[in-house]
């Protein structure tokens, strides 16, 4: 790919194709983690961490351990492990350099491993056949707008909570998927500026 197709791959990854709005993948934290912008911020990042390493990985476990051994049928199994293994190094990593983000994220860090965002932009790299460079381009682009749709999202929340203007009915969660919603129409937007 040229660099020019590298970069349409990125910001597409980011608002065309984002993870969360577009895609639909990842939203359990997204709908969990995302009433407080510095918890929900501390989630997009080391999602980022994660999904790009992991998009790393996978693209090697598939290209140079699958493929040669002829065990592509085994890529969903392999790529759990690699994510799984990710994800605990992670765990290590905040509860040692930043106890405070540890405990804020709570169940939701060990959950990364299960989460379909990570799974499925490792996926998405083997689908479409992405070299190296792309697969990292398009696992960055896709962190990013996870990290950006998340940030959003609980910034918009923060800003609501407690709002006298919404009916009891509506506050919380229903508020939060009416704000999820409008979220992904809005990214909808950016659907027609690269084809």
């Amino acid at each position: 790919m040229t660099l020019t197709e590298l970069f349409l791959l990125f910001v597409s990854s980011i608002f065309v194709h984002n993870i969360l709005l577009s895609r639909f993948l990842g939203c359990c934290p997204f709908m969990g983690v995302s009433s407080k912008l510095k918890t929900a911020q501390g989630m997009g990042a080391a999602v980022v961490f994660v999904i790009v390493l992991a998009s790393l990985m996978t693209w090697i476990t598939y290209n140079y351990l699958l493929v040669p051994l002829h065990l592509e049928y085994l890529y969903t199994l392999s790529f759990i492990l690699v994510i799984a293994a990710l994800v605990q190094f992670v765990e290590l990593a905040l509860k040692k350099l930043n106890p405070t983000l540890y405990k804020s994220l709570g169940i939701f860090l060990p959950l990364i491993t299960t989460n379909c965002a990570v799974l499925g932009v490792a996926v998405l790299n083997m689908n479409e056949g992405y070299g190296l460079a792309a697969a990292l381009v398009n696992a960055l682009g896709s962190s990013l707008g996870f990290l950006l749709a998340i940030s959003l999202m609980a910034g918009i929340r923060e800003r609501i909570e407690g709002n006298d203007g919404i009916p009891d009915s509506l506050q919380g969660l229903p508020m939060a998927l009416i704000t999820a919603g409008l979220m992904s129409i809005a990214f909808m937007g950016f659907t027609g500026i690269i084809k």
